[in-house]
């Protein structure tokens, strides 16, 4: 194991990120993985999962490389920061491939990207439910040129859930995966747990996934169990409050709803304002935004659609 650190400066007087970065194995023995955790600082399954795995290593069964950022936003951990990064208020999870002209966010992206990823022939990103986001397992992939290899990789992380994004009909661009899969590198984001937990299961239920990626890829020995086939998604609808107010949802991730149902409402604080949030498709909701205080055009949840 190589440790290494991913260092950048801060701006307009404030202080900079220290990013520790570790390579393990040799990429001439088979393919590069890239792994990353804490993208999102208050995601802490994922971060916990991947310092487990590491924690476990035996480098001498690597068939290959991994290049490991186990907690990729410090500077939202440390801040306790949910979405976004203390110092510019952007999403880094929107940032990517980052650019060294932009702001501390866009050049944390770069450095991360440029340093971690690019080197790489697979990348998988781990996520949860940030602090107020119930969710449920999922792994997604993206259309590319290595769509074919990423959507492997969806499945063979075990998840019940495998999306499949179309750039020009996802409600998010600037993923990790997304950048790693428009430069031609197989990729995937994976998420489990969240609202700010860490509970064992879903530390687990991460840890394996990653196992039986590797494993898929032929950069660990293991053998697993056969699992459920995952349900494909076809798109994404993302649903979001009109107002400001309460939110108060009645279905919980995980549960059927159909066409034209009711999933919840949203009350202005002064009570004039009462919105009903409609699904406007049949599906299943994935995550949750489980906090009662919504903004105006606040995201409630994300409908998979099958």
């Amino acid at each position: 194991m190589q440790e290494s650190i991913i260092r950048v400066d801060g701006a307009d007087g404030l202080v900079g990120s220290e990013i520790p970065f570790y390579t393990y194995g040799n990429p001439e023995l088979g393919p590069t993985v890239s792994i990353m955790a804490g993208v999102h600082g208050c995601e802490y399954v994922p971060m916990l999962a991947l310092r487990q795995f590491l924690d476990e290593l035996d480098e001498s069964h690597l068939r290959g490389s991994l290049r490991v950022v186990p907690m990729a936003n410090l500077a939202s951990f440390q801040a306790r920061t949910a979405f976004v990064v203390p110092h510019d208020g952007l999403n880094l999870n929107r940032c990517f491939p980052g650019t060294l002209e932009g702001s501390f966010t866009e050049r944390l992206a770069y450095s991360l990207f440029h340093e971690a990823i690019a080197p790489s022939q697979y990348h998988v990103d781990m996520h949860a439910g940030d602090q107020v986001e119930a969710l449920e397992p999922f792994a997604i992939y993206d259309v590319s040129s290595v769509e074919e290899a990423s959507s492997a990789m969806a499945h063979a992380y075990g998840l019940p859930y495998v999306i499949r994004t179309e750039r020009s009909e996802s409600p998010i661009a600037g993923t990790s995966s997304a950048a790693a899969a428009e430069a031609g590198i197989a990729s995937i984001t994976a998420e489990v747990g969240g609202r700010g937990l860490v509970d064992d299961v879903s530390v687990a239920r991460h840890l394996e996934g990653l196992r039986r990626l590797l494993a898929s890829l032929g950069v660990l020995p293991a053998t697993f169990p056969d699992i459920v086939a995952p349900v494909e998604i076809h798109h994404w609808v993302w649903l979001r409050s009109t107002t400001a107010g309460w939110w108060s949802s009645r279905f919980s991730v995980g549960e059927w709803v159909d066409a034209n149902e009711v999933i919840g409402t949203v009350r202005s604080l002064d009570g004039e304002h009462y919105e009903e949030i409609v699904a406007p498709e049949a599906g299943v909701p994935l995550f949750l935004t489980t906090s009662p205080a919504v903004a105006a055009d606040g995201l409630l949840l994300g409908l998979g659609v099958r």
